[in-house]
Protein backbone atom coordinates (compact mmCIF):
# COMPACT_ATOMS: atom_id res chain seq x y z
CA UNK A 1 0.00 0.00 0.00
CA UNK A 2 0.93 3.27 -1.25
CA UNK A 3 2.11 6.25 2.33
CA UNK A 4 0.08 8.71 1.93
CA UNK A 5 0.96 10.82 4.99
CA UNK A 6 4.08 11.68 6.43
CA UNK A 7 3.51 12.98 10.01
CA UNK A 8 7.03 14.98 12.12
CA UNK A 9 7.54 15.81 14.82
CA UNK A 10 9.34 19.33 15.09
CA UNK A 11 12.51 19.68 17.51
CA UNK A 12 14.98 17.30 16.38
CA UNK A 13 13.45 16.42 13.26
CA UNK A 14 12.44 19.22 11.38
CA UNK A 15 14.78 21.76 13.59
CA UNK A 16 18.03 20.64 15.05
CA UNK A 17 16.60 20.58 18.67
CA UNK A 18 17.73 23.21 19.78
CA UNK A 19 15.97 26.67 21.45
CA UNK A 20 17.65 29.35 21.34
CA UNK A 21 15.79 32.24 23.43
CA UNK A 22 16.31 36.00 23.20
CA UNK A 23 16.66 38.72 25.65
CA UNK A 24 13.28 39.39 25.38
CA UNK A 25 11.94 35.86 25.60
CA UNK A 26 11.43 35.39 21.89
CA UNK A 27 12.02 31.97 20.86
CA UNK A 28 14.12 31.09 17.79
CA UNK A 29 14.17 28.19 15.92
CA UNK A 30 16.27 27.04 12.05
CA UNK A 31 14.30 24.76 9.67
CA UNK A 32 16.24 23.76 6.52
CA UNK A 33 14.84 25.03 3.50
CA UNK A 34 15.79 21.68 1.29
CA UNK A 35 13.44 19.76 4.00
CA UNK A 36 10.93 22.52 3.12
CA UNK A 37 10.93 22.19 -0.62
CA UNK A 38 10.24 18.31 0.11
CA UNK A 39 7.48 18.60 2.41
CA UNK A 40 5.80 20.88 -0.09
CA UNK A 41 6.62 19.13 -3.30
CA UNK A 42 4.81 16.18 -1.30
CA UNK A 43 1.79 18.09 -1.19
CA UNK A 44 1.81 19.18 -4.62
CA UNK A 45 1.88 15.78 -5.47
CA UNK A 46 -1.53 15.36 -3.80
CA UNK A 47 -0.40 13.43 -0.38
CA UNK A 48 -0.84 14.73 3.37
CA UNK A 49 1.81 15.84 5.33
CA UNK A 50 1.21 16.74 9.21
CA UNK A 51 3.51 17.94 12.00
CA UNK A 52 2.51 16.58 15.57
CA UNK A 53 4.65 18.15 18.47
CA UNK A 54 4.66 18.45 21.80
CA UNK A 55 5.79 21.83 22.62
CA UNK A 56 3.87 25.04 21.28
CA UNK A 57 5.20 27.94 19.07
CA UNK A 58 4.05 30.56 16.44
CA UNK A 59 6.96 29.88 14.32
CA UNK A 60 6.10 26.19 14.13
CA UNK A 61 2.47 27.54 13.07
CA UNK A 62 4.17 29.86 10.08
CA UNK A 63 6.11 27.54 8.65
CA UNK A 64 3.14 25.03 8.59
CA UNK A 65 1.56 27.44 6.78
CA UNK A 66 4.39 28.68 4.52
CA UNK A 67 4.93 25.05 3.19
CA UNK A 68 0.98 24.17 2.92
CA UNK A 69 0.65 22.00 6.46
CA UNK A 70 -3.21 21.55 6.98
CA UNK A 71 -2.49 19.31 9.34
CA UNK A 72 -0.58 20.89 12.23
CA UNK A 73 -1.34 20.01 16.24
CA UNK A 74 0.90 21.65 19.30
CA UNK A 75 0.91 21.18 22.70
CA UNK A 76 0.31 17.95 22.31
CA UNK A 77 0.62 15.58 25.36
CA UNK A 78 -0.34 12.03 23.36
CA UNK A 79 1.36 11.92 20.40
CA UNK A 80 -0.44 8.40 19.82
CA UNK A 81 -3.58 9.73 20.07
CA UNK A 82 -4.11 12.48 18.31
CA UNK A 83 -2.55 10.35 15.28
CA UNK A 84 -4.83 8.02 15.32
CA UNK A 85 -7.73 11.06 15.12
CA UNK A 86 -6.00 12.45 12.15
CA UNK A 87 -5.88 9.06 10.38
CA UNK A 88 -9.86 7.92 11.15
CA UNK A 89 -10.78 11.71 9.99
CA UNK A 90 -8.68 11.28 6.33
CA UNK A 91 -9.95 7.92 6.41
CA UNK A 92 -6.15 6.35 6.56
CA UNK A 93 -4.76 3.44 7.71
CA UNK A 94 -1.70 2.67 9.29
CA UNK A 95 -0.26 1.27 6.18
CA UNK A 96 -0.20 4.61 4.47
CA UNK A 97 1.73 6.02 7.12
CA UNK A 98 5.49 7.21 7.12
CA UNK A 99 6.20 8.85 10.56
CA UNK A 100 10.12 10.77 11.83
CA UNK A 101 10.60 11.34 15.33
CA UNK A 102 13.75 11.29 17.61
CA UNK A 103 12.74 10.96 21.00
CA UNK A 104 11.12 8.87 23.47
CA UNK A 105 7.80 10.59 23.46
CA UNK A 106 7.43 10.27 19.34
CA UNK A 107 7.45 6.36 20.46
CA UNK A 108 3.68 5.92 20.11
CA UNK A 109 3.70 7.38 16.58
CA UNK A 110 6.24 5.64 15.05
CA UNK A 111 4.74 2.21 16.49
CA UNK A 112 1.34 2.85 14.44
CA UNK A 113 3.39 3.62 11.21
CA UNK A 114 3.86 1.34 8.34
CA UNK A 115 7.91 3.12 7.70
CA UNK A 116 9.17 4.73 10.87
CA UNK A 117 12.19 7.12 10.30
CA UNK A 118 15.16 8.95 12.68
CA UNK A 119 17.36 11.41 11.31
CA UNK A 120 20.91 10.28 12.50
CA UNK A 121 21.41 12.01 15.88
CA UNK A 122 17.56 10.62 17.01
CA UNK A 123 18.33 9.22 20.52
CA UNK A 124 19.74 5.48 21.16
CA UNK A 125 16.46 4.08 21.67
CA UNK A 126 14.45 5.72 18.92
CA UNK A 127 17.30 4.52 16.24
CA UNK A 128 17.23 0.54 18.05
CA UNK A 129 13.06 0.89 17.43
CA UNK A 130 12.43 2.29 13.92
CA UNK A 131 12.92 0.64 10.27
CA UNK A 132 15.29 3.42 8.94
CA UNK A 133 18.09 5.39 10.61
CA UNK A 134 18.64 8.29 7.91
CA UNK A 135 22.12 9.80 7.30
CA UNK A 136 21.47 13.57 7.96
CA UNK A 137 20.17 14.64 11.82
CA UNK A 138 17.19 16.72 12.76
CA UNK A 139 17.28 19.43 10.94
CA UNK A 140 19.95 19.52 8.74
CA UNK A 141 17.67 17.62 5.67
CA UNK A 142 16.74 14.39 7.70
CA UNK A 143 13.16 14.93 6.51
CA UNK A 144 14.92 16.01 3.23
CA UNK A 145 15.92 12.19 2.83
CA UNK A 146 13.16 10.60 4.58
CA UNK A 147 11.07 11.99 1.67
CA UNK A 148 13.27 10.88 -0.54
CA UNK A 149 13.77 7.38 0.10
CA UNK A 150 9.46 7.16 0.04
CA UNK A 151 9.51 8.75 -3.46
CA UNK A 152 11.86 5.81 -5.14
CA UNK A 153 10.46 2.89 -2.79
CA UNK A 154 7.15 4.36 -4.73
CA UNK A 155 8.51 5.22 -7.54
CA UNK A 156 7.33 8.69 -7.65
CA UNK A 157 11.06 10.44 -7.93
CA UNK A 158 10.29 11.11 -11.49
CA UNK A 159 6.80 12.60 -10.68
CA UNK A 160 8.62 14.88 -8.24
CA UNK A 161 11.15 16.32 -10.57
CA UNK A 162 8.50 17.22 -12.90
CA UNK A 163 6.82 19.29 -10.32
CA UNK A 164 10.47 21.77 -10.69
CA UNK A 165 10.43 21.01 -14.58
CA UNK A 166 13.75 19.12 -14.35
CA UNK A 167 12.76 15.40 -15.58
Amino acid sequence: MAIELIVMDVDGCLTDGRITYSEKGDELKSFDVKDGLAIASWIRMGRHAAIITGRSSAIVERRARELGIEHYYQGVRNKGEKLRELLESLGLAAENLAVIGDDLNDAPMLEQAALSFTPADGTEWVRRKVDVVLDRPGGRGAVREMIEILLDREGLREEFYRLWSIA
